[in-house]
C-alpha cells in the first residue's frame, strides 16, 4: 500500500506533462460537473445472500450529495457496510455472528478562488468500524485544491493540506496528533455510457499513515440507474498485533442519481 500514492501521483504528472493544459475556459465544465445554485446527489446500494455451506448476508450502501454555490463547492457523504454469516455450533445449532460492520460520514466545503478548479477547503470525516484496526477514526483537515490536468475526457484533481486525527484502535488505545494530507482523484470517461475513477488520500501522522484508495468503474443503465463495479483499500501502517495492515472490499452496486 505505501506505493499507490507514489504510482497514482507519477501518473498524474506524466498525463500533466503529456498534453497542455486546455486553455478554453469553457472546458472548466466537464462531463460530471453540475450547475451553479444546484444539488446532485446519488445513492448506491449492493447486497449478496448466500445458502448452503456457507450462509450470510452482507450489504453496502452510500449516499453522495453535492452542492454547487456562486463562491462553494460542498459535499456530504454517507457511507456504511455489514456483513453477517450463519454459523453451526458443536451442538448442531445454527446462529447470526457478525462478521462486518463500517460506517462513515464526511463533509466537505470548498471555497473557490480567481483560477479555475482552485480550492481552499476544510474536511470533516468520521468512521465507525467495529472489526477494523481503529474501531473509531475521526480527521479534520484544510488545504487548497486544484486540477492539475484537464481534457475533454479527462481530469485529475489534486489536494494538500495540515489536519489533526484522534483515534481508537483496536484494542481501546486513544491516538491523536497533527497530519498532513493528499490527495488525488482522477476520472476518464470511457464513453457515453461509461466512467472509470480513481481516487487516492493518504494521511500522514506521527504514529500512523492512514491511505485509503478506490478504483471504479461505471457504466449507465438508463438516464438515472447506474452499475458500478468497485474495489477500495484501506491501509493504517500501525496496528494492533492481531489485526492485519490493509483491509479490501469489492463491490458491485446499483446507483441511483437524482
Amino acid at each position: 500500500m505505501k506505493s499507490i500514492p507514489t504510482i497514482v501521483l507519477a501518473l498524474a504528472l506524466a498525463i500533466t506533462h503529456a498534453g497542455a493544459i486546455a486553455k478554453d475556459t469553457k472546458q472548466s465544465l466537464l462531463f460530471d460537473e453540475i450547475p451553479i445554485g444546484s444539488w446532485s446527489t446519488s445513492a448506491e446500494l449492493g447486497a449478496i445472500s448466500t445458502s448452503g455451506n456457507t450462509a450470510g448476508t452482507s450489504v453496502t450502501g452510500k449516499i453522495d450529495a453535492r452542492q454547487e454555490l456562486d463562491d462553494w463547492s460542498n459535499q456530504y457523504v454517507f457511507s456504511g457496510y455489514f456483513k453477517e454469516d450463519k454459523n453451526t455450533d458443536d451442538e448442531g445449532h445454527r446462529y447470526r455472528e457478525r462478521s462486518a460492520e463500517r460506517f462513515s460520514a464526511s463533509a466537505k466545503a470548498a471555497y473557490k478562488l480567481m483560477s479555475d478548479n482552485d480550492k481552499l477547503f476544510v474536511l470533516a470525516s468520521h468512521v465507525n468500524d467495529r472489526f477494523g484496526a481503529y474501531t473509531k477514526y475521526s480527521t479534520l483537515a484544510v488545504g487548497h485544491g486544484s486540477r492539475w490536468y484537464q481534457s475533454d475526457d479527462k481530469s485529475v484533481d489534486v489536494e494538500v493540506g495540515p489536519g489533526y486525527f484522534n483515534g481508537t484502535n483496536d484494542e481501546g488505545i486513544s491516538e491523536h496528533g497533527l497530519t498532513i494530507r493528499g490527495a488525488a482523484a482522477m476520472k476518464w470517461k470511457v464513453s457515453q455510457s461509461a466512467m472509470f475513477t480513481q481516487t487516492v488520500s493518504v494521511e500522514r501522522g506521527t504514529s500512523n499513515t492512514h491511505s485509503i484508495a478506490e478504483s471504479a468503474l461505471s457504466t449507465k443503465i438508463n438516464g438515472t440507474m447506474q452499475m458500478k463495479a468497485a474495489f477500495s483499500a484501506r491501509n493504517d501502517t500501525h496496528v494492533p498485533d492481531d489485526k492485519k495492515n490493509t483491509d479490501t472490499q469489492t463491490s458491485l452496486t446499483l446507483v441511483y442519481s437524482f
